[in-house]
C-alpha cells in the first residue's frame, strides 16, 4: 500500500510539475521575445516542451517503478536503458530543433542580404542536413545504449555512402560551385557576362546550374562546376560603363587632321543627340597605322551600360557615313584575298 502511495504521490507530483514547467515556458516565451537578441528565443522555444515532455515521462516511470504493477517477469521493461534512450530523444529533439531553428533565422538573414537564390538553397539543404545528421546520431547512441552491436550498422553505412557519393558527384561538384559562385561573386543576376564563348545576361543562379540569356535571346544554361573552373569576363563590374573602339579607315591622301576633327565632331554630336554617350570620359581619336591600303584610326567613346554599345555604334557608324560623303573622304574597300589556280 506504502508504494502504490507513494507512485500516485510521484505522479500526481511530475503532472504538476510539467504543467508548471509549461506556464513557465509560455512566459520566459514572451519575455524572450521582447530582447533584442533571437538566442533567448531560440534556447527558449527548443528546451520548452522537451523539457515538460520529460519531467511527465520521467514521473510516471519512476512510479511505476515502485508501484509494483509490473511482474517479475516483466522487469526487463523498466530498465535504466530504455530511460537513458529516451533522454537521448529528447536530447536529440532539443539539439535538432534549436539547429534547425538557427540556421533558419540566421542563415536567412543573411541569404536575404543578397539577390541570389543560391545562398537560400544552400540554407534550406542546410537545415535538412543538420536534422538529418543528429538523428541519425541520435539513433546510433540509443543502439549503443540498448547494447546493439552497430558496428555492420556503420559498415553498411560507410559503402552506402561510398555509393551515394560517386553517384551524386557531379550534383555535389555542381552544388559547391553554386556555393562558390556566391561566396567569391564574380557576376550576379543581370549582369552581363561572357564565359566558354557565351555572352548575355545573367538569368538566375541556382543550386545545380547558372542560366545566361544571350544577345539572341536564347537561353544557355551552364554547369556550375563549369563556371567555377571558367574565366569569366563581366561587363557590369566594377561599373556598368563600357568603352567602345570604332575602327576607321580612309584612304591614302586623305588629310588626317581633318579625319580626326570629323570623327571628334561625330563623337560630340552623339552626346548631345544620344542618350547612350557620356560626356566623360571624353570622346577621343587615335591614328593607328599605315596599312597596305588605308589610313586606320580608332574612335573612342563611352557608354552609360554594357547594353548599350548596339546603339552606340549604329549612330556614330552612321554619321561616319553621312560626313564623309559630304566632305569627299573615301573609304577603301577591304582588300580580299584572290588565290589563282593554274590549270
Amino acid at each position: 500500500m506504502g508504494n502504490a502511495l507513494y507512485a500516485i504521490l510521484l505522479l500526481f507530483t511530475g503532472l504538476i510539475g510539467s504543467v508548471i514547467i509549461y506556464w513557465v515556458y509560455r512566459l520566459l516565451l514572451k519575455r524572450a521575445e521582447r530582447t533584442e537578441s533571437k538566442i533567448d528565443d531560440l534556447l527558449v522555444a527548443a528546451m520548452g516542451k522537451p523539457l515538460v515532455i520529460t519531467v511527465f515521462v520521467v514521473s510516471i516511470y519512476f512510479s511505476v517503478l515502485y508501484s509494483d504493477l509490473i511482474p517479475a517477469r516483466y522487469d526487463y521493461i523498466l530498465a535504466s536503458e530504455y530511460l537513458n534512450a529516451f533522454y537521448i530523444i529528447i536530447g536529440a529533439w532539443v539539439a535538432s530543433s534549436f539547429s534547425y531553428n538557427f540556421i533558419h533565422l540566421y542563415g536567412g538573414w543573411m541569404s536575404a542580404r543578397t539577390e541570389s537564390e543560391v545562398d537560400d538553397r544552400i540554407i534550406e539543404v542546410l537545415e535538412v542536413v543538420v536534422k538529418y545528421v543528429i538523428w541519425f546520431i541520435a539513433f546510433l547512441l540509443i543502439l549503443s545504449t540498448l547494447q546493439i552491436d552497430i558496428t555492420p550498422l556503420l559498415a553498411g553505412a560507410g559503402i552506402a555512402g561510398v555509393a551515394v557519393a560517386m553517384a551524386a558527384q557531379d550534383i555535389l561538384s555542381n552544388f559547391f560551385g553554386g556555393a562558390l559562385i556566391v561566396m567569391d561573386k564574380p557576376f550576379q543576376v543581370r549582369d552581363r557576362i561572357k564565359i566558354d564563348g557565351y555572352l548575355g545576361d545573367v538569368v538566375s543562379i541556382g543550386p545545380r546550374s547558372t542560366r545566361i540569356q544571350t544577345l539572341d535571346y536564347q537561353l544557355v544554361t551552364i554547369p556550375n562546376s563549369m563556371v567555377a573552373n571558367s574565366v569569366i569576363t563581366n561587363y557590369a563590374l566594377p561599373e556598368t560603363r563600357l568603352k567602345i573602339k570604332i575602327p576607321v579607315s580612309v584612304a591614302y591622301g586623305t588629310d588626317v587632321k581633318r579625319v580626326k576633327e570629323i570623327l571628334l565632331e561625330i563623337a560630340d554630336e552623339a552626346v548631345e543627340r544620344s542618350a547612350a554617350v557620356l560626356r566623360y570620359p571624353a570622346p577621343s581619336v587615335y591614328f593607328l597605322e599605315f596599312a597596305d591600303s588605308s589610313l586606320n584610326f580608332v574612335l573612342i567613346v563611352w557608354a552609360k551600360a554594357f547594353n548599350m554599345s548596339w546603339e552606340v555604334q549604329d549612330f556614330i557608324n552612321t554619321r561616319i557615313d553621312e560626313r564623309f560623303g559630304e566632305e569627299g573622304i573615301e573609304i577603301p574597300f577591304p582588300q580580299m584575298d584572290v588565290h589563282l589556280r593554274k590549270d
